[in-house]
C-alpha cells in the first residue's frame, strides 16, 4: 500500500508577479527585460481589451496581453521602452493603468472602480430601470390607456433611466468616441439619447402623440409620437446583459482568491527550549520558513511543502494531486502543502513556503492559462465595430441630403432622427443577452451553469474532451469493490476477519473495508494486540489468531488463485499462520452514467480522453468501462502535466473541453477552449471553468454541450435578424418612406421576434 509522493515541477517564482521588483525610480528608467502586470479599469467589452493591446503592441519593444476577465495587462519590455511611456499609452486611450504593487500597497480596493460598474452595482441600475419602464410600456403601449398628462408621466420616469441607470453606457461610449472609435455601447448610447431626446422635445414643444392613448387620427396626424419606452426597455435588457457578463468577470478573479485561500491559515511550530527540548507555539502561517519544524496532527491541513522528519501516516491528497487513495507517509518522505494529514501525527520540516509552494505554482498555472486564452469578443461587438460609423455616416448624409432638397431643416431633422431611430440597436442588443437569459436559466435546472456568452462560440468549435478521473468519470470516494477468498472461506467470514483487523487502525482503506462490513450486517468480531505496521498493513489477534492484512508480501504463501491484484484500485491481502486466506479490493466507483455520456459524446463527434493523478493500472481499468480507447489515457499526471497536455492537445489544432473536479484541474480547465467542472468539486475547479456542473453525473457534459450549441444558434439567429432589419429599413428610412412612429413600431416588432425567438430555449431537453 506504499505510494511516493513526488511533487510536481512548478514555474519558477521568478514568473510570476513577484518578479515585478519595480519601484517608482525603476519605473522612469529604461530596463533591458523585464515583466510588470498591470491592473487595468475602465474596460466595458473584449473590444476594449483588444484596443489597448493594440495600441501597446505598436510601441517598440513591447510585448501585451490584457485579461479583460482579470482586468489585468501583462506586459514585457524590451530595449529602451519605459514602464512610464506604457502607462501613458494605456491611459492616453482611456483607460486607467497602474503597477499591481502600487494599487494593492495604496490601499486600493477592487480595480473594477467606477470606470467599470461592478455586478452590484449593475444589478442595482436594472431593477431601478425595470421599475421605471413598467409604467412607460403600458403607459405607450397598452390600447385604451389615456391619462391625462401621460407624456409628461413617461418624460418623469424615462428621465432617471436614460440619465443616471444607462450611465455607463454613455460614459464608454464618449471615452471611445474620444478616441475615434466605437462599440457597442456607442449603439446603445446614440440609439437611447436619440430616442430619448425626440421624445422630450416632442413633449416640451406640446406635439407629443403617446402611442395607443386613444387619441383621435386628426390630433395624431399633427404630433409626433413618444419613443420613450423604446429608450427605456433597450436600457433595462442591456444593464441585466452587462450584469450577468460582471458576474462571470467576478467569479473568473475568485478562483485565483481561493486558491490562495486554500492552504492553511496557521501552523504549530516546534521551538527549542533553553533546556534543549522543544516547545509547541501556535503562528499564523505567514510566520512560517524554510527550515521551520512544525507538527500536523490527525485531520489537520499540511501548512507547506516540506519533508517528513518523524512519525508515519496516510495523506490525502486528491485535492491537490487527484489521487484517489490517500497515499502513505513516513520519515524522509515529502508532503504537499494543502493536503490533509488523515491519521497520525507528523514532525515535519518546511522546505518551501509562500509563493514557492506547490500550491501557489498551480496557482500561476491558472493566470498563466487565463491570460494566455484569446478573448471572444461578442458578436454585437463585431458587427457594431462596423454598423456604427456607417449608420453616423448615413444619419448625416440623409439630414445634409434632404435638407438641401427640400429646403426644410425640420423634415430633414425629422428623416434624420428616422434613421436613427431605425438603427437604434433595440433587437441587436437584445439578441445575445435575452437568449443568454433563457438558455442559462434552462440550463440551471438541467443542472448545467453556463458563466458568460463568450462561453458558447467554443462549445461549438469543440472537437475533443478530456476527462479528469477522480471524483468525475468515477465517484472519488474510495469502496470495496472485490472479496476474492482462497479454499473453504467464505466472503463473509474473510470480510469479518479483515474488518476486525482494520477496526484498529484509521487508514481510508481500512475505512472502508470496516464500512463494508457495517453496510452488510456483519458482526465484527473483538481484538487484541493490535500492531500497526506502517506502509505494509496491520496485525491484530482475532479469537486466539492472529490475523495479518496488507501487502502480500506479508505472507509466506499466496495461492495462486489470490495472487494477482485486481486491475482496478488497491488490493490487500487476508491471512494467518503465513498463509494468504483472500484478497480484498478497495477502488474508486465509475460512476453509472459515465459510460453512456462518453458514448454520447463520441457519436456527437467528440474525441474522449482520460488524464489522472492514479496509476496506470487504475487509468486503464476505467477507460475501458467507460470506453475510452487505450491510447487516449495518461496516468501518473500531475497538475503542470495535466495543464501541458491540454497545450499539446491545442498545438495540435485541436478545439479542447475539460471536464475536471479538483485543484489540480483548475489550471486545465483554464488553458481548454472550454473548461467544465463538477459541481461536487471544488470551488476553485467551479470557478476556473466556463460551465459548472452542478449533476455529479456525466450526461451533464451532454446536456451543457447540447444547450450551449443550441444557445448559440439562438443568438445567432436573433443576429441575423437584427442585422438583416437594419440594413433593410435603414434605406426606406433614408427615403423618407417611414417616419420616426412606423420606425418605432416597426423596431418594437423587431425586439418582440428577437424575444420569442429566445424563449424557445425553455423547451430544450423536454
Amino acid at each position: 500500500m506504499t505510494t511516493t509522493n513526488d511533487r510536481p515541477t512548478l514555474p519558477d517564482a521568478e514568473t510570476g508577479p513577484a518578479a515585478q521588483t519595480h519601484s517608482t525610480t525603476l519605473a522612469g528608467m529604461p530596463v533591458a527585460v523585464q515583466e510588470f502586470d498591470l491592473a487595468i479599469t475602465g474596460m466595458t467589452c473584449a473590444s476594449c481589451s483588444s484596443r489597448i493591446e493594440r495600441k501597446l503592441s505598436k510601441l517598440e519593444g513591447v510585448e501585451a496581453v490584457v485579461n479583460l476577465a482579470t482586468e489585468k495587462a501583462t506586459v514585457r519590455l524590451t530595449g529602451d521602452m519605459t514602464l512610464d511611456r506604457v502607462l501613458e499609452t494605456v491611459r492616453g486611450t482611456g483607460y486607467g493603468a497602474s503597477l499591481i504593487e502600487e494599487a494593492e500597497g495604496s490601499g486600493a480596493a477592487d480595480p473594477m472602480t467606477d470606470d467599470v460598474a461592478p455586478a452590484d452595482v449593475l444589478k442595482q441600475r436594472a431593477i431601478v430601470s425595470a421599475v421605471l419602464a413598467v409604467p412607460v410600456v403600458v403607459i405607450a403601449m397598452v390600447p385604451g390607456i389615456h391619462l391625462t398628462g401621460g407624456p409628461w408621466i413617461q418624460l418623469l420616469l424615462t428621465t432617471p433611466i436614460v440619465a443616471w441607470a444607462a450611465w455607463p453606457f454613455h460614459r464608454a461610449a464618449a471615452i471611445t468616441a474620444r478616441h475615434l472609435s466605437s462599440t457597442m455601447d456607442t449603439l446603445v448610447s446614440l440609439g437611447v439619447l436619440a430616442a430619448y431626446g425626440w421624445s422630450t422635445v416632442a413633449v416640451l414643444t406640446g406635439t407629443a402623440v403617446s402611442g395607443m392613448s386613444g387619441m383621435t387620427d386628426a390630433e395624431q396626424s399633427g404630433g409626433r409620437h413618444l419613443y420613450f419606452e423604446t429608450a427605456a426597455v433597450v436600457t433595462t435588457f442591456l444593464l441585466i446583459g452587462r450584469w450577468l457578463e460582471a458576474r462571470a468577470k467576478r467569479s473568473g478573479k475568485a478562483a485565483m482568491e481561493t486558491l490562495m485561500h486554500l492552504g492553511a491559515k496557521e501552523v504549530t511550530l516546534l521551538r527549542p527550549t533553553s533546556e534543549g527540548g522543544t516547545s509547541e507555539e501556535r503562528v499564523g502561517i505567514e510566520a512560517l520558513a524554510v527550515g521551520n519544524r512544525f507538527v500536523v496532527r490527525p485531520g489537520e491541513k499540511i501548512a507547506t511543502d516540506g519533508v517528513v522528519l518523524e512519525g508515519t501516516s496516510a495523506v490525502d491528497t486528491s485535492l491537490v494531486t487527484g489521487e484517489s487513495v490517500p497515499v502513505d507517509v513516513g520519515t524522509g518522505d515529502e508532503v504537499t502543502g494543502g493536503t490533509i494529514n488523515t491519521s497520525g501525527r507528523l514532525i515535519v520540516s518546511a522546505t518551501r513556503v509562500g509563493r514557492d509552494t506547490t500550491l501557489a505554482g498551480i496557482a500561476r498555472l491558472v493566470e498563466k492559462a487565463q491570460t494566455g486564452k484569446a478573448e471572444v469578443q461578442r458578436l454585437a461587438d463585431r458587427i457594431s465595430a462596423v454598423f456604427v460609423p456607417v449608420v453616423l455616416v448615413l444619419a448625416a448624409l440623409t439630414f445634409v441630403g434632404w435638407w438641401v432638397g427640400t429646403g426644410d431643416p425640420a423634415r430633414a431633422l425629422s428623416v434624420g432622427i428616422a434613421v436613427l431611430i431605425i438603427a437604434c440597436p433595440c433587437s441587436l442588443g437584445l439578441a445575445t443577452p435575452t437568449a443568454l437569459l433563457v438558455g442559462t436559466g434552462r440550463g440551471a435546472q438541467l443542472g448545467v451553469l453556463i458563466k458568460g456568452a463568450q462561453v458558447l462560440e467554443n462549445t461549438r468549435r469543440v472537437d475533443t474532451i478530456v476527462f479528469d478521473k477522480t471524483g468525475t468519470v468515477t465517484t472519488g470516494v474510495a469502496t470495496l469493490t472485490e472479496i476474492v477468498p482462497a479454499g473453504r472461506l467464505t466472503k463473509d467470514a474473510a470480510l469479518r476477519a479483515a474488518a476486525a483487523v482494520e477496526s484498529g487502525s484509521e487508514h481510508p482503506i481500512a475505512r472502508a473495508i470496516v464500512e463494508a462490513a457495517r453496510a452488510r450486517g456483519l458482526d465484527v468480531p473483538a481484538i487484541t494486540a493490535f500492531t500497526n505496521l506502517p506502509g505494509s498493513g496491520a496485525t491484530a489477534t482475532v479469537k486466539d489468531t492472529v490475523v495479518t492484512v496488507g501487502r502480500a508480501d506479508l505472507f509466506d504463501e499466496v495461492p495462486t488463485e489470490i495472487a494477482t491484484a485486481a486491475p482496478q484500485g488497491t488490493t490487500v491481502w487476508l491471512g494467518w499462520q503465513g498463509r494468504a486466506r483472500a484478497r480484498l479490493t478497495v477502488a474508486d466507483e465509475v460512476r453509472p452514467t459515465s459510460a453512456a455520456a462518453v458514448g454520447a459524446l463520441s457519436r456527437a463527434g467528440l474525441t474522449a480522453y482520460l488524464l489522472t493523478g492514479d496509476h496506470e493500472r487504475a487509468a486503464h481499468a476505467v477507460a475501458e468501462q467507460v470506453g475510452i480507447g487505450a491510447g487516449h489515457v495518461l496516468a501518473d499526471v500531475r497538475p503542470e502535466d495535466k495543464h501541458e497536455t491540454i497545450k499539446r492537445l491545442q498545438s495540435e489544432g485541436r478545439v479542447v473541453a475539460m471536464v475536471g473536479d479538483g485543484v489540480n484541474d483548475a489550471a486545465a480547465l483554464a488553458q481548454a477552449d472550454l473548461g467544465m467542472a463538477m459541481g461536487s468539486g471544488t470551488d476553485v475547479a467551479a470557478e476556473s471553468a466556463d460551465i459548472v456542473l452542478m449533476r455529479s453525473e456525466l450526461t451533464a457534459v451532454v446536456d451543457a454541450i447540447g444547450l450551449s450549441r443550441r444557445t448559440l444558434e439562438i443568438v445567432k439567429q436573433n443576429l441575423a435578424w437584427a442585422f438583416g432589419y437594419n440594413s433593410a429599413a435603414i434605406p426606406l428610412a433614408m427615403a423618407g418612406l417611414l417616419n420616426p412612429m412606423i420606425a418605432g413600431g416597426a423596431m418594437a416588432m423587431s425586439s418582440v421576434l428577437v424575444v420569442s425567438n429566445s424563449l424557445r430555449l425553455r423547451r430544450y431537453g423536454r
